[in-house]
């Protein structure tokens, strides 16, 4: 009966995750953690024997050890993965907020240069408002 729920559950996240693909609610460089974990679960859940014989191979005493590892491991993955994603994007708006800095500054000598009273008398029409 557990091996039901457990598959149950992995269709239930790989149908979630192609539909959030497919209306593009998430990005596919985030989905395939998703992805990965909805297979592998759907694979343990219709061979539960494949973890036992996995965490023998590798001398873990209990396949659930084996289990936790490995999610463990996975969390850590996606952890430094946007720990790295947030770090791009802050120092893209740094540079986005120095250009826009830049720009205002640009600006503003504009318009003084244009409001600057001009020889002969004219003046500038927006001088009016």
């Amino acid at each position: 009966m557990p091996n039901i729920a457990a598959f149950l559950l992995a269709l239930a996240i790989v149908g979630l995750v192609t539909e959030m693909l497919r209306r593009k609610k998430l990005r596919e460089k985030y989905a395939i953690w998703w992805l990965v974990v909805g297979v592998a679960t759907l694979v343990l859940a219709a061979f539960p024997q494949l973890l036992v014989m996995v965490s023998q191979v590798l001398g873990v005493q209990l396949p659930s050890n084996l289990l936790f590892i490995l999610s463990i491991l996975m969390l850590l993955g996606v952890c430094l993965h946007l720990s790295w994603e947030i770090s791009v994007v802050e120092e893209e708006t740094r540079v986005l907020a120095e250009e826009v800095a830049i720009l205002r500054i640009q600006i503003e000598r504009i318009n003084n240069l244009s409001a600057a009273p001009q020889e002969g008398g004219a003046h500038h029409p927006e001088s009016n408002i």
